[in-house]
């Protein structure tokens, strides 16, 4: 008899990406037949049948788990005694308000389960076997290193379409991100389609009837996220990105000027003007309420300051505001202003890590997000930050949108987060990290193969402990086996190296 191989092996072996926690599993395997396999919900479980999340996550595992069954395909339920019965126990029993958010933490982490489940299952190389799968007897104890695991998708430079977004929402699922920054609006168009200002995208967006999100759109995004246990996170970015939005929208942006004459181009919003905050807050209240997320990104981000300092009626609020010439103050005050108005909303605020450089006086649930800078100056960053008692999101080692030859995935494998001066207590401040992908160059043409397996190095690093994924040459056998499981499901995720498929890819 040969030795069982370790559980690290074994992880190998069964391409389970993010690696679990712990693993452990054992030469010994069951054959799995589809006309005898099950979804069961525990006896003592919160959630019962009808749990729609549960539900129709049963529904759309069972051909994850036997991609080449040409059956019926149809989803029973029975108790848990059946001959291959995966049995779900929601394990909080008392639905008091407060524990609402628990229980979907809970539905969440189990949806993550069925995913891990979905890839220890495997087929018989050579179909000699009455049964085609297996799955070898393990034991696995899981849960997020980090909190927030993010995809941000740019669909300002180039429209996504709605069926493109919710196939990337697929394949976060199948690497255990749960959070989608939506970037959804910035200088190129307002995609954004507006109750309140219908002309933010018929006049801002690059086309006011193809190339818009309806709010059905974003309710069909938010809905099908929901179902794979994935957060909605909408980004407005101002004052500065904002280009499109004064299409729509007059007298929202500053003026420039050259000389002592108006220029006839535009600058980042005017932050002087009373309109300014009523147009916000307008604007807000119809975003707070079409997503329900608790958190939305503000932005603050990359503001141009000539346009501001080119203007006498700003230099003149400058002057009785006692801020000089130091225009990150103005930034400042517009931005606390922004921040108050959603915080009234009772959203709490995350922002790009300018807001924290120019000293803005911000809440301090206020979620800051690092976006640039080397290793070095990021980690510096982190350092004070945290030192300061702020939450941070990390975002500037994963920047996939730029590409280069060869294995690049290294490099977003091998970011380590918490790798900055600090204590414990300021390395519990850093509740995540968000892979980026900027849409300069991406469009729908492309957005899939740049943005797959490349993302899933990130999101192990997000997952998993460190010490275990410590090697990049270690975890390639796992990752070509998510490839080419990806590639299975339908997403055209690239090869990461000479080799094949068992299954390749058969087209659009």
């Amino acid at each position: 008899v040969s030795r069982p191989p370790d559980w690290f092996s074994l992880a190998v072996q069964f391409g389970v990406w993010p690696l679990p926690q712990t693993f452990t599993s054992s030469i010994e395997r069951s054959p799995l037949s589809p006309e005898a396999f099950y979804f069961e919900y525990g006896s003592q479980s919160a959630a019962q049948q009808g749990c729609s999340v549960l539900d129709a996550a049963f529904t759309r595992y069972f051909p994850l788990i036997f991609p080449d069954y040409t059956g019926n395909g149809v989803l029973r339920f029975y108790t848990c005694y059946q001959p291959a019965t995966v049995c779900c126990t929601v394990g909080v029993t008392l639905l008091t308000a407060a524990l609402i958010d628990c229980l979907l933490y809970i539905i969440h982490l189990l949806l993550t389960g069925l995913e891990t489940f979905s890839q220890l299952v495997y087929q018989d190389d050579f179909g000699a076997h009455f049964y085609h799968y297996f799955v070898n007897k393990t034991e696995i104890v899981d849960f997020p290193r980090f909190q927030f695991r993010g995809i941000l998708l740019d669909t300002s430079r180039h429209y996504l379409p709605v069926k493109t977004i919710l196939q990337t929402l697929d394949a976060m699922a199948y690497s255990k991100f749960n959070v989608f920054h939506w970037h959804i609006v910035d200088d190129p168009s307002f995609p954004y389609q507006s109750r309140t200002y219908p002309d933010l995208s018929s006049k801002g967006a690059f086309h006011p009837m193809t190339h818009i999100y309806t709010q059905s759109d974003v309710r069909r995004v938010i809905s099908h996220a929901r179902l794979w246990g994935i957060r909605v996170l909408p980004e407005f970015d101002s004052p500065g990105h904002t280009a499109s939005w004064g299409k729509g929208q007059s007298d929202l942006l500053t003026p420039c000027y050259r000389g002592s004459s108006l220029s006839g181009t535009f600058g980042p919003v005017n932050p002087v003007l009373p309109s300014t905050y009523q147009f916000m807050a307008r604007l807000f209240k119809e975003v707070s309420s079409v997503f329900p997320d608790s958190h939305i990104h503000l932005g603050g981000d990359e503001v141009n300051f000539s346009c501001w300092s080119s203007n006498p009626d700003i230099r003149a609020f400058m002057k009785k505001m006692g801020f000089g010439v130091d225009f990150t103050k103005l930034e400042a005050f517009y931005m606390e202003n922004i921040v108050n108005i959603t915080s009234a909303l009772n959203k709490t605020a995350i922002v790009w890590q300018d807001v924290f450089d120019y000293h803005e006086l911000i809440p301090k649930d206020t979620v800051l997000h690092i976006w640039k800078g080397t290793p070095a100056s990021y980690q510096a960053e982190l350092s004070r930050m945290t030192k300061a008692g702020m939450k941070v999101l990390l975002a500037a080692p994963w920047y996939i949108n730029h590409i280069s030859y060869g294995q690049d995935w290294h490099q977003y494998y091998n970011v380590q987060p918490l790798d900055f001066p600090g204590t414990e207590e300021q390395k519990k401040l850093v509740i995540g990290g968000e892979v980026c992908m900027w849409g300069e160059y991406v469009d729908a043409t492309n957005l899939t193969p740049r943005l797959w397996p490349r993302a899933s190095a990130a999101a192990e690093r997000l997952w998993s402990d460190e010490k275990q994924t410590s090697s990049a040459d270690k975890a390639f056998p796992r990752f070509q086996d998510l490839r080419c499981k990806l590639v299975r499901r339908g997403i055209r995720a690239e090869p990461l190296y000479v080799g094949h498929c068992k299954h390749e890819y058969q087209g659009v």
